[in-house]
């Protein structure tokens, strides 16, 4: 795997006594890769913008970037939950994926970069505790504000390969309305890690139809997003 190293300044000291045991996976959703790199190692943006790092960046021809060391907390998971846990920059390690994202004109993630996906999450996931079940997206961790790293990328072929989970067999195509459709998904969603807003349900919902149920990212619990759900709860431990 290609590998080059360029340092950003934007990390601290991870605190004590958490472990690492989760992995949060982003698109970039800048215009290119350079511009990624740029805004991830710029140790003084210009207001509002907040400084940001990930420990690794991916370029759509799999040359990987190494930005901050794994033993210390990069920046780029903001505020986020997963599991019962928040604010998991603490604890998790963060690979940027460079593609335009939903802004600049989100695309598939080609086959070399994902391969280099593969290879660089297996090789965490050998140095560190981290099970299946906490290899997230973005938009997993804070759905009301990321879309990342979206419904084109390839969640099932990562798991094929030992990275995350996905469930067999399980058709979620069907979008016919079910009865207390919310109410059913409610509990499912927290079994799976989501913090999902009563009042705003649809927010977890299309987090979750990224990440599981691709083919209709529409928001709502139809029938195929319950069948997924059920499917992929069976999959997690009880938090």
């Amino acid at each position: 795997m290609p590998c080059r190293d360029r340092a950003s300044p934007n990390h601290d000291s991870r605190p004590a006594g958490v472990p690492i045991d989760t992995l949060v996976l982003h698109y970039t959703g800048m215009t290119s890769a350079a511009a990624a790199l740029d805004r991830l190692c710029d140790p003084a943006p210009p207001p509002p913008l907040p400084r940001v790092s990930c420990h690794y960046l991916v370029e759509e021809d799999g040359l990987v970037w190494r930005m901050v060391p794994e033993e210390r907390r990069a920046w780029h998971a903001g505020i986020s939950f997963w599991r019962g846990n928040e604010t998991l920059n603490g604890r998790s390690i963060g690979i940027e994926i460079a593609n335009p994202g939903h802004e600049w004109g989100y695309r598939p993630f080609p086959a070399l970069q994902m391969a280099a996906v593969a290879e660089l999450c297996l090789g965490i996931l050998a140095r560190h505790a981290i099970p299946p079940c906490n290899v997230v997206g973005h938009s997993d961790i804070a759905p009301d504000r990321k879309q990342d790293p979206g419904e084109l990328f390839d969640w099932e072929g990562l798991a094929a390969n030992g990275i995350g989970l996905w469930p067999r067999g399980i058709s979620g195509g069907e979008t016919t309305a079910a009865p207390d459709g919310v109410a059913r998904a409610l509990p499912l969603l927290a079994r799976i890690g989501y913090r999902a807003d009563p009042a705003r349900p649809e927010l977890a919902l299309a987090a979750f139809q990224r990440r599981w149920r691709q083919e209709a990212v529409n928001g709502r619990a139809d029938a195929g997003t319950l069948a997924r759900l059920e499917a992929v709860a069976a999959l997690h431990p009880t938090p």
